[in-house]
């Protein structure tokens, strides 16, 4: 007889043999704060333009050489549950914004930072909670303050680089001028008149070989694959889209035919082929010039099509359909049948192109208005194409918030440095234990211009004193000059370093949100499943657990 064991007295004795309880200051806040600050500070070294790279290999052993940190948070797959509140945040960062989400990572692991050193003096992990949000408040009052540039006239090409260039510089350190350019032409080209901007309008196109500087934007749409018949050029082409294969129709019934003779078997195929040219050539007259499959283009349609001079192209993406089809003004039809002049789509010039060793399709429309323009990126490696692939989707994303909220405020950590100084004057008028959180929220601000003087080189502490010296004496927009030799200083705004204001904002409020819900746990409940994970083998009916 097996002997029995009781359980300790207290909260785990409520629970499966096998879960987990901690509880108290130690226990989860610490040992929380201790996982998030090792997060943190994975991707803080990836931050600004003197950034490293990122060697992460995931699941599926595909490997990415990055310093977006999107990408890097995205493929790590984090387990821990407070990392994984930090995880949510810089998220949400992504969706509202698409740039900033390494800010919100490394300035809630500082508050996190500051909040332990708080606790372990014996305050309350509420009243730090509290201070930090009442910091919150105070930053997001001042920030308007700050704003030291706007975009009114977001059509105009040069307005628009000189916003992007920041957000290209980041990631692309050298190659923002070249960047900006092209990613502003592609967006403003097809900004339309009453509608909002849409992200998912600028495609890009990656094909190695030749060097960065030779990618160019072409209006409309380019596939890395060759056509389906002969012809390979339309211009002013009628097109004609279609999800469905161009072949002929399987019937839905089996049906057995009795043929005799040699004779019968000509008339029976002949009838096939005729069938089919009825409707190549129907098409033909209702005056298409390019055909587009959302699956194959069968032997025989294409013999017919190539009879009538036109041109096929196989899409083998259902998106890329859908696309080809807002880039044209077409409507997708589900069946063979002749289109409607009201559902054929148009395009100035459709032909195929060698763009180094790699044979494309062009839709390019010249005359009239695009409503899709493709970035074609040229590059040494896949790695550094999809890098440079990661910068345009920032670049693209910023334009979208200029469309919106055309303010900027002072970069190169200027506007960190100014927030921190007048926050932490403004903790000396609060009373309360909450201001010790609030002077801490100010210091944690400092954890900007003290990566960027780390990751190039030069030693923190002289750049915040002469970062703080300077902004005393009223020099809002003085920042850290990672460009020049040493401790070089530059006004951001004359040297056109500038911030998103809307990054910079729901930035602030997505990483105090997050550090203050992970500082208010005070108990950690891991459950054991019933059975255990290997108890059974799944089937059917854990689809309706999970």
């Amino acid at each position: 007889m097996a002997l029995h064991v009781p359980k300790a007295p207290g909260f785990g004795s409520m629970l499966k043999e096998g879960a987990k309880f901690f509880s108290g200051v130690e226990e989860a806040v610490i040992r929380n704060i201790s996982a998030c600050k090792e997060f943190a500070q994975t991707v803080r070294t990836v931050y600004g333009p003197h950034g490293m790279n990122k060697m992460v290999i995931n699941h599926l052993d595909k490997l990415f050489v990055t310093n977006d940190a999107a990408t890097i948070i995205r493929e790590l797959e984090v387990e821990h549950p407070a990392a994984k509140i930090m995880v949510l945040a810089s998220q949400m960062q992504e969706q509202e914004v698409g740039d900033g989400t390494n800010f919100v990572i490394i300035f809630a692991g500082a508050l996190l930072e500051a909040a332990e050193s708080l606790i372990k003096t014996g305050l309350n992990p509420t009243d730090i909670a509290d201070g930090f949000e009442k910091a919150l408040e105070k930053a997001l009052e001042i920030l308007p303050t700050l704003v030291c540039h706007e975009i009114k006239d977001y059509r105009n090409e040069e307005e628009v680089t000189k916003g992007l260039k920041t957000s290209i510089m980041s990631k692309q350190f050298g190659n923002e001028d070249f960047l900006s350019k092209l990613i502003a032409k592609a967006c403003v080209s097809i900004l339309p008149e009453k509608t909002t901007f849409n992200v998912d309008n600028v495609r890009v196109c990656k094909i190695s070989g030749s060097g960065l500087t030779s990618s160019s934007v072409v209006q409309g749409m380019v596939f890395k694959r060759l056509v389906e018949g002969s012809v390979s050029k339309k211009e002013k082409a009628k097109i004609a889209v279609y999800t469905c294969p161009v072949d002929t129709v399987q019937t839905e019934t089996k049906g057995t035919v009795l043929i005799k003779t040699a004779q019968e078997l000509k008339d029976f195929s002949k009838g096939e082929e005729s069938l089919v040219e009825n409707e190549i050539k129907a098409l033909k007259e209702a005056g298409v010039d390019v055909i587009v499959a959302g699956g194959k283009v069968g032997e025989l349609c294409l013999h017919f099509i190539n009879k009538y001079e036109m041109m096929a192209v196989r899409l083998n993406s259902k998106f890329d359909v859908r696309r080809i089809a807002k880039t044209t003004g077409a409507t997708a039809l589900p069946r063979l049948t002749v289109p409607t002049p009201e559902e054929m789509g148009y395009c100035d010039l459709v032909y195929t192109d060698e763009i180094g060793d790699t044979m494309v399709v062009v839709f390019r429309n010249e005359s009239k208005e695009s409503r899709v323009s493709t970035v074609i990126l040229r590059g040494a490696t896949e790695y550094l194409l999809d890098d440079v692939e990661r910068a345009v989707d920032d670049g693209i994303n910023t334009f979208k918030c200029i469309t919106r909220d055309g303010r900027f405020v002072p970069g190169a950590a200027a506007t960190e440095i100014e927030l921190a100084r007048q926050i932490a004057k403004h903790a000396d008028t609060c009373p309360g234990l909450e201001q010790y959180a609030i002077k801490k929220f100010a210091q944690a601000l400092e954890v900007f211009p003290r990566t960027l003087a780390e990751n190039t080189g030069v030693k923190p502490n002289e750049v915040l004193s002469r970062l703080y010296a300077a902004h005393e004496e009223g020099k809002k927009s003085e920042g850290f000059d990672i460009e020049g030799e040493g401790l070089n200083f530059k006004d951001a705004v004359t040297a056109g370093f500038l911030d998103l204001f809307v990054t910079k904002h729901w930035a602030l409020k997505y990483a105090t949100n997050a550090a203050c819900t992970i500082i208010r746990v005070d108990q950690i409940i891991m459950a054991k499943r019933a059975g255990g994970p290997q108890a059974r083998p799944a089937g059917p009916q854990d689809a309706d657990e999970d």
